[in-house]
């Protein structure tokens, strides 16, 4: 992957890729003209800022996410709040002229450590500015737990929701971390993090292409 850029303001990634193609070999297959991602903002507790960074794949079929600040935990002497942590994101993401672009799957990662009794959830969503927020897909963890964990969120094929063509649609990311001590022992640490302190755990959405009509 490409080298990070931090999220405090407006930066940007550009990039280079490969051949277009008609149908879903277009996942593989981007346009071939640079891509250029725009944070407009980042907000959330689990984002504060600074703490969190993207770049975008050299062949323009994914970009990252990482994030060096997203915990959330429970029990003992944690901070009242500190069982729910959120993230969203505001891309602009200015593509080649005749193009859309969908999200057709996103990969999360992280570490949790969760006590006999304990559960947490990793759950996102995401919509382009304008439209209806999507339903947000969870993933539910059950303690004792105490390893790494991984999240997919798939979108079939045919259910891809593309950007309108012809007109700059800034794209949401919504995450959010929530751990509860259910049963367990309240003097007892759990907690969930979506973070990486050698930058190798990161969150990968990876992107679908097509022409528009009239192209």
């Amino acid at each position: 992957m490409a080298s990070g850029l931090l999220l405090g303001g407006a930066v940007a990634a550009l990039v280079t890729a490969a051949v277009p193609a008609h149908s879903p070999s277009s996942f593989d297959n981007p346009p071939p003209d640079k891509i250029v991602i725009t944070i407009a903002t980042v907000n959330g507790s689990g984002c504060p800022a600074g703490t969190a960074a993207v770049a975008v794949s050299a062949d323009n079929t994914a970009f990252t996410v990482t994030y060096s600040d997203y915990l959330a935990q429970v029990g003992g002497n944690s901070d009242p709040t500190a069982f729910r942590k959120n993230c969203q994101l505001n891309l602009k993401v200015h593509v080649p002229q005749g193009f859309t672009y969908a999200i057709a799957s996103a990969d999360y990662r992280g570490f949790a450590s969760l006590q006999p009794g304990a559960t947490a959830v990793q759950r996102a969503s995401y919509y382009f500015q304008g439209s209806s927020s999507t339903v947000y897909k969870n993933h539910n963890f059950t303690g004792a737990y105490n390893d790494n964990w991984q999240a997919t969120d798939t979108t079939d094929w045919a259910q891809l929701v593309y950007a309108p063509c012809g007109v700059q649609r800034n794209f949401n990311i919504n995450t959010e971390l929530r751990v509860n001590a259910g049963t367990s022992s309240p003097g007892k640490v759990s907690f969930m993090t979506m973070d990486s302190t050698d930058g190798d755990i990161s969150t990968t959405y990876h992107m679908a292409w097509k022409e528009c009509p009239g192209k």
